[in-house]
């Protein structure tokens, strides 16, 4: 796994308090808006989700996909995740997405939300080699993330040698995490995924943004 072990710690305790993020009253309408996106485009695919979390976008996907295996590195938040009701086929797996080994040929569609924004810019490269391993040419990939809005994100608290930026969140009990937490935008992406990807389309929202591709 990256050797970020404080994220890691960090998702595991604000497993409970998670989702609250989706409750910001400005970021409603973008949310309307992704769920529709990825019901969309992930309609009748066989999807493996990276990060899932505690299964908030598994959710709206699983309204229109054919299956889901659902994956993440914490237990705690595939433990809520589990809790839910799914419209299709769900299956959740503890993973580490640095080191997947899922059989090529089994997937016809990746989704990583809010996931990108937590990569090392050094671990991206190695991360990109092992999701896209997972699947065949002409899958299909989404990726989605927020940007940062003044007022509406946690400020930028550092921004390192590597240049990734880190917030100082704090949980419920009063804990304290430094969490890294980058802002691409279209033309960092492009550059990054351009030698791989065929068919790249960028959807910019107010407070979100959506990348879909093909690997070639």
């Amino acid at each position: 796994m990256s050797n970020n072990v404080s994220l890691i710690d960090y998702y595991a305790k604000r497993a409970n308090e998670y989702e609250r993020i989706y409750d910001k009253p400005e970021r409603q309408t973008d949310l309307a808006v992704l769920r529709k996106l990825c019901a969309q485009t992930l309609a009748g695919q066989e999807i493996l989700e990276i990060a899932c979390g505690t299964g908030y976008w598994t959710h709206a996907v699983s309204k229109t996909a054919k299956s889901i295996t659902a994956t993440d590195f914490n237990e705690e938040v595939l433990q809520i995740a589990r809790a839910k009701k799914y419209v299709c086929e769900v299956h959740f797996q503890k993973a580490d997405a640095f080191n997947l080994s899922f059989p090529q040929n089994i997937f016809t569609a990746g989704l990583a939300a809010a996931w990108w924004s937590h990569l090392r810019k050094s671990e991206i490269k190695n991360f990109l080699s092992q999701f896209h391993r997972q699947f065949s040419s002409g899958a299909l990939l989404i990726f989605l993330d927020n940007k940062f809005v003044a007022g509406s994100n946690t400020p930028i608290s550092r921004t390192d040698d590597e240049g990734n930026t880190y917030q100082l969140r704090k949980l419920e009990n009063g804990s304290e995490y430094e969490v890294l937490k980058n802002f691409p935008d279209e033309k960092e992406m492009r550059e990054i995924i351009g030698e791989t990807a065929i068919g790249i389309h960028w959807t910019e929202l107010q407070y979100f943004w959506f990348l879909t591709y093909k690997l070639k």
